[in-house]
């Protein structure tokens, strides 16, 4: 049967990154386990069970990468013995014959599988930080680029004050600080299972070492140190908690949100024609309309997203399901929803990455929409300054109202532009501010506190929330393959 007869995820065949595909790979997998019973047998070596070798433990390091051949074998005897974990015992026994006597040593099945999936989840983070580091440095650079240029605002989606391109910017950037914070928080509170035994409660270890108590933790803790690991939970039933499941999901989840409403934003802006995704020389935007430049990329973060934010709930569900120290109807799920949620969260990345890099502005596109609502929120500025010529303030707004209503009638009846200003103009009423009309309707002046506040934030919050990862920050081009 050919690999093209069978389905395969397009998370990993069209579009994650080849590190984060194999981290979740079978390959990988398998030979963490054996990375496991390796340092499981080094430590118990250590705190004197002789019974291991130091032969065995030199045949067992040398053959930590499982082979095509060794994944076939293990294959084979888990069809016969229906139990993934003794299949991969006597295939490595099979290859280490030295060590075929002391391989998973008091060990249970989750010794290798949950601990193998903690150090997934703790390695995944570790790809997914940088890149996440990236984007909000590069949309940083692109904030304090365009920190004063007017665009008009939106609330509702109807046209509001004026705003920044570059303080628009930074809303996206600063729920993607939270998002980064989150990260580091929920890697750095990774521990790891260690060697708890069947239950949690340590007995075939105790038995190993003779009731001997502090040798239990110390093996415990060794095996923790063996494999990078700072903490250890300290109790467990049979598997880790599910809930850290959650503590692990969450922030993807959150990240799902902000990538969502950034892409949704630059899709809107594409279809005003003020800001839009790179789009490639060659690039077809459609099959029929051949004038079209579809958000595409946006249109795929958006779409992604939504699958990243609803594999929450299987973590949530899973761990409120989990009968006393454990049931088995978790295991299935998380081999989907665990990668599912890394892979989708690192092509999101990859994704925002190339969005960020290649953002196009058209400024001539922004300031024609500002001339065509600033009229109207000039008005306020008009009275004051004939307020300040001893006109009536009532009798402006009447003047104001009735000439801002035959300008509405032009734009929405007659689809013609926006004329209030030129009817002001020809207003003798108005006369005593005809040559400040200019400086009264200068765009700079209606942002407020918006280039400020973008440089401010870019200066000093940003700055501070990458100076730990700055080591990671980089000019590479990301060109996605699709």
């Amino acid at each position: 049967m050919s690999d093209y007869d069978k389905y395969t995820t397009p998370l990993s065949a069209r579009y994650a990154s080849k590190e984060m595909s194999h981290i979740f790979s079978t390959r990988n997998r398998f030979s963490t386990w054996r990375k496991l019973w390796l340092n499981l047998a080094i430590a118990e070596r250590e705190l004197g069970l002789d019974v291991v070798t130091e032969e065995a433990i030199k045949e067992m390091g040398a053959h930590l990468t499982i082979t095509d051949d060794e994944i076939a074998a293990a294959s084979a005897q888990e069809a016969i013995v229906r139990h993934d974990v003794m299949a991969h015992v006597h295939t490595f026994g099979e290859t280490c014959p030295s060590a075929a006597g002391i391989i998973h040593l008091g060990a249970t099945s989750c010794f290798v599988t949950d601990n193998a999936d903690l150090i997934f989840l703790r390695d995944a983070y570790d790809l997914v930080i940088p890149k996440l580091v990236n984007v909000i440095d590069r949309l940083s650079k692109f904030a304090l680029q365009y920190k004063d240029l007017p665009v008009l605002g939106w609330t509702h989606f109807q046209p509001a004050q004026l705003t920044t391109l570059g303080k628009r910017t930074t809303l996206w950037i600063q729920e993607l600080l939270w998002d980064l914070r989150n990260f580091v928080r929920a890697r750095n509170d990774i521990g790891l299972r260690g060697v708890k035994g069947t239950t949690g409660t340590q007995a075939s270890f105790l038995a190993l070492f003779h009731g001997d108590h502090d040798k239990v933790e110390a093996l415990d803790k060794r095996v923790t140190e063996l494999l990078g690991f700072d903490t250890v939970y300290p109790v467990t039933g049979q598997t880790y908690s599910r809930k850290i499941d959650i503590d692990v999901l969450a922030p993807l989840s959150s990240f799902a949100a902000s990538a969502h409403k950034m892409a949704t934003d630059i899709r809107l802006l594409a279809n005003l024609k003020e800001v839009e995704e790179p789009f490639e020389k060659s690039q077809i935007g459609s099959s029929a309309m051949a004038y079209k430049r579809n958000p595409m990329r946006c249109e795929r973060v958006c779409s992604l997203a939504r699958h990243l934010g609803s594999l929450f709930s299987d973590a949530v569900q899973t761990a409120s399901v989990q009968w006393f120290e454990r049931t088995l109807d978790d295991s299935a799920i998380r081999r989907i929803s665990l990668p599912s949620a890394f892979l989708t969260t690192d092509i999101l990345l990859t994704t925002l990455l190339n969005i960020s890099s290649g953002l196009v502005v058209y400024p001539k596109v922004i300031e024609r929409r500002i001339k065509g609502e600033l009229p109207f929120m000039a008005t306020e500025n008009i009275i004051m300054a004939m307020v300040e010529k001893n006109a009536s303030r009532q009798d402006v707004h009447e003047q104001i109202r009735v000439l801002s209503h035959q300008a509405a009638a032009v734009v929405k009846e007659e689809g013609g532009d926006n004329d209030l200003i030129e009817r002001i103009k020809k207003d003798d009423f108005f006369k005593p501010i005809w040559n400040e009309l200019d400086e009264l309707l200068d765009p700079s002046t209606f942002v407020g506190r918006a280039p400020q506040q973008t440089e401010k934030f870019v200066n000093n919050d940003v700055k501070q929330a990458l100076e730990p990862h700055k080591q990671y920050i980089n000019d590479e081009k990301v060109q996605l393959n699709v």
